[in-house]
C-alpha cells in the first residue's frame, strides 16, 4: 500500500503537468499480481480522484475556461464510453503502437514547431464546433482514454493546443477536465464488469491526489517556456517507457 501511494504521488504529478503517469502505475499493479484488465480498471480510481483535485485547483487559480467545458465534454465522454466498453471486452493489443507514434509526433512538433502545439499568448481559442478535426481528435482521445488511459494526456494536449489553440496552462486544466469526463464514464463500466480492486485503487488515489495538488502549484509558478521543456522531457520519457514495457 505504501509503494502504491508513493507511485500514485509521482504519477499524479506527471499526469497533471503532462501525461504518462499510468506507464508507472499500471505495470506496478500488475507486478503485485493483478490481471491486466483489473489493473486497468483499478488505475481509474486514482485517475478520477486525481483529475477531480487537479480541476478544482486549476479553477481556483482561474485557469479553467468554464464556458468551454460542455462542448469539449461531449466528444471526450462519448469516446470514453466506447473505449471503456472495448477495454471490458477486448485485449489491449493494437493501440499501443498508434499511441506511441502519436506521442512521438507531438514531441517532435514541440521541439521543431512549438507554436503548433502551444500557441502564443493572446491567441483566440476555438470551440470544437469550429473545428471538426479537433472534435474527432477529442473523440479519439476519449476512446483511447477509456480503453487504456496511459499517455492520453499527451493526445489531449495536442488537440487542445494545436486544434483548439489553448495556451499550455489552460490546455492542462481542460485536459484534466476531459480526463475527468471520460474516466467517470469508463469507471462506471469497469465497476459494472467488476474490474476494480478497491483497496489498491484507493491507496494509489491517495498519492495521486497529493501529486496533482502539488503539480498544479508547480505549474502555476513556471514560465510557459519552462513548462514547455518539462512537458517535452516527460513526453520523451513516456515514449521510451512505452517501448521498453
Amino acid at each position: 500500500m505504501f509503494l502504491l501511494c508513493a507511485a500514485g504521488l509521482v504519477a499524479g504529478g506527471i499526469n497533471t503537468i503532462a501525461g504518462g503517469g499510468s506507464n508507472l502505475t499500471l505495470p506496478l499493479l500488475m507486478m503485485f499480481g493483478q490481471p491486466a484488465d483489473v489493473a486497468n480498471g483499478t488505475n481509474r480510481v486514482a485517475i478520477w480522484l486525481q483529475s477531480l483535485v487537479g480541476v478544482h485547483a486549476f479553477d481556483r487559480h482561474e485557469l479553467l475556461p468554464r464556458a468551454s467545458l460542455l462542448p469539449i465534454f461531449v466528444p471526450t465522454a462519448s469516446g470514453g464510453l466506447c473505449g471503456a466498453l472495448l477495454a471490458a471486452l477486448l485485449p489491449n493489443l493494437y493501440l499501443k503502437p498508434v499511441l506511441l507514434g502519436c506521442i512521438l509526433t507531438m514531441a517532435l512538433l514541440m521541439l521543431l514547431k512549438p507554436e503548433l502545439i502551444m500557441p502564443p499568448a493572446g491567441t483566440r481559442a476555438r470551440s470544437p464546433g469550429e473545428s471538426p478535426l479537433a472534435w474527432w481528435g477529442l473523440f479519439g482521445a476519449g476512446v483511447y482514454g477509456g480503453f487504456a488511459q496511459a499517455g492520453v494526456g499527451f493526445l489531449l494536449l495536442a488537440v487542445l493546443g494545436a486544434g483548439l489553440r489553448y495556451d499550455l496552462g489552460r490546455a492542462n486544466a481542460l485536459k484534466l477536465s476531459c480526463t475527468l469526463a471520460f474516466t467517470t464514464v469508463s469507471l462506471a463500466v469497469f465497476i459494472i464488469h467488476d474490474k476494480i480492486s478497491w483497496l489498491p485503487g484507493l491507496a494509489l488515489a491517495l498519492g495521486a491526489m497529493i501529486g496533482a495538488r502539488l503539480a498544479v502549484k508547480l505549474s502555476i509558478g513556471l514560465s510557459s517556456s519552462a513548462l514547455r521543456y518539462i512537458v517535452f522531457a516527460l513526453t520523451l520519457a513516456a515514449v521510451a517507457g512505452g517501448f521498453l514495457s
